[in-house]
């Protein structure tokens, strides 16, 4: 998994870099299947954001969280992706277990 991590008004210490890394193996842990990974941190006044966009096989995820300190937007931000991640692998189960194709059925 390749991370690209881009900060908006806010310096990427080490310890932030490191904290989005072990956020992110719990996706890998889920899905196998992420090829790239781009995480935004930005801040404006008092609103700490933070969005992310995983390229995985056949599809983008997009997903975005506004909290008062960082480490909380980026762990809803992780929950959010978590989430979206579960859903799009089970779809992609769903679609090739299906029983329902033509080679499936008997013959007469």
């Amino acid at each position: 998994m390749q991370l690209n991590l881009t900060g908006h008004h806010v310096d990427i210490t080490p310890a932030l870099r490191d904290y989005v890394n072990t956020k992110l193996e719990r996706l890998e842990r889920h899905f196998d299947h992420v090829t790239n990974v781009h995480v935004i941190l930005s801040v404006e006044k008092l609103r700490q954001k933070a969005e992310a966009t995983i390229h995985v096989t056949g599809n983008n995820i997009f997903a975005e969280a506004e909290e008062h300190d960082m480490y909380a937007a980026i762990d809803k931000l992780i929950d959010k992706l978590d989430s979206q991640v579960r859903k799009h692998k089970e779809k992609v189960t769903d679609h090739r277990r299906n029983q329902g194709g033509l080679k499936d059925q008997p013959i007469d």
